[in-house]
């Protein structure tokens, strides 16, 4: 599976359209196999989630993000988990598989 983390300084930011570069978390069962820093494409409506679709990701973690934005996921068959609190993709992934990830408010207003 692979698990996306929108970044700044190698760390989740609250708003997955400002992120400097998207981490992949590959995984293997409840294991992290390696960790693709990628750049994002520039980013307007819709691009985010079919990017992501196409790099085979299936989970996106973020702090926050529009409504369109996580219905783009919803119908690119990406889980959105939202409201998570800044930390390394790894760390976060690591929480998703072990079921233990805290999600709250969507730190988006927009």
């Amino acid at each position: 599976m692979k698990i996306a983390i929108p970044t700044v300084n190698k760390k989740l930011t609250a708003h997955f359209g400002h992120c400097e570069l998207f981490a992949i978390v590959y995984t293997n069962g409840n294991d992290i196999e390696k960790t693709e820093y990628v750049d994002p494409p520039v980013h307007q409506p819709g691009v985010y989630p079919r990017f992501l679709a196409e790099q085979g990701v299936e989970v996106i973690i973020a702090g926050g993000m529009g409504q369109k934005a996580q219905d783009l996921f919803a119908a690119n068959n990406i889980k959105v988990f939202m409201g998570v609190n800044e930390d390394t993709p790894e760390k976060l992934a690591k929480q998703y598989l072990e079921q233990e990830l805290k999600t709250g408010e969507n730190q988006c207003t927009h």
